[in-house]
């Protein structure tokens, strides 16, 4: 009889043995195996990422300069079937604490030799260089582990007897002074600037002005041609408008000498009628009765001329 063990795709199961005496291993990564009881060894094998934190203290650098340096690397054990089998004759029966440890030691043995080689502006001025190179020393002795170094960085770079701190202040004379360089360089760069912009704006000026003052004239003298042609349209309006305005006068005074000229012929018609009124008012009461007067006087002188005659003749 036996049992099934089952594994995650982050951890290896290595089988060793069988029930013919076989002395065969089997790898499985992310799946299952069958175990006989008694007779099958059946071992777990981490392959999670190892993150190690490799410290090397009072390291004397090329120039006997002791620095301390501490990394941050990324590791695993590779899931290719020889390299986990190299990692399995390795590791197999230790605890990650125990992997870990290994990997670590290597890595700060490495870290060391290197650190001897350099000094101590290539290890403080280029860390990522530094890292790398490690890296790639380091590389081939953990291979032969069956492990692979995902990344290694340098964490940090310091001293005991203030080296890099009067390195720092070197370097910060060095970069103030280039500074200092810097802004005078860009205060000249600056001041031949800003003379350009602002003769460059001075002659924008000028032509600017210079051509508000050839439109100023232009529009004066084109105002005065259209002042001139206005006035003149005026003036011809004015003096066409003062003829007709006569012409017209003219009519109504004619209208009116017409309208008083028949005023006139009709107060004569007028005062012609009252004549003849007055006349036949005065011949009716005066020359009428005066002539019957006269032709009642003259009957009656005629009557008595008669009468005498008759008294003579009788």
């Amino acid at each position: 009889m036996g049992n099934i063990y089952t594994v995650g795709p982050n951890e290896a199961l290595i089988v060793s043995g069988g029930c013919c005496g076989s002395t065969k291993k089997s790898t499985i990564v992310g799946g299952w195996a069958w175990a006989w009881w008694l007779v099958t060894d059946v071992q777990r094998l981490s392959l999670e990422v190892m993150t190690l934190n490799p410290m090397c203290e009072q390291v004397e650098t090329a120039q006997g300069v002791p620095l301390t340096v501490t990394g941050v690397a990324q590791c695993k054990i590779m899931k290719a079937e020889e390299l986990l089998q190299t990692a399995s004759e390795q590791f197999l029966g230790k605890s990650v604490k125990e992997v870990k440890m290994t990997v670590l030691q290597t890595l700060e043995g490495h870290l060391r030799a290197i650190l001897g080689t350099l000094t101590v502006e290539e290890v403080y001025k280029d860390r990522d260089q530094f890292a790398a190179l490690v890296r790639e020393v380091a590389a081939p002795d953990v291979g032969r582990m069956g492990i692979e170094i995902l990344s290694f960085t340098i964490k940090d770079v310091y001293d005991d007897v203030q080296y890099l701190a009067s390195l720092g202040k070197a370097q910060t004379a060095n970069v103030k002074r280039d500074a200092d360089i810097g802004v005078a360089q860009a205060n000249r760069d600056a001041g031949i600037k800003e003379a350009e912009c602002e003769r460059a704006a001075m002659d924008i000026k000028y032509n600017t002005d210079t051509k508000i003052e050839d439109n100023s004239r232009m529009f004066k003298l084109q105002k005065a041609n259209f002042d001139k042609e206005i006035n003149t349209a005026k003036a011809e309006a004015q003096l066409a408008y003062e003829l007709q305005a006569a012409k017209i006068r003219q009519r109504i005074r004619n209208e009116e000498i017409q309208i008083e000229v028949v005023e006139r012929r009709k107060q004569i018609e007028v005062e012609q009628q009252e004549v003849q009124r007055k006349e036949r008012e005065l011949s009716s009461t005066v020359r009428l009765p005066a002539e019957a007067e006269s032709y009642r006087v003259q009957m009656i002188a005629e009557g008595k001329r008669f009468m005498t005659l008759s008294l003579l003749y009788n």
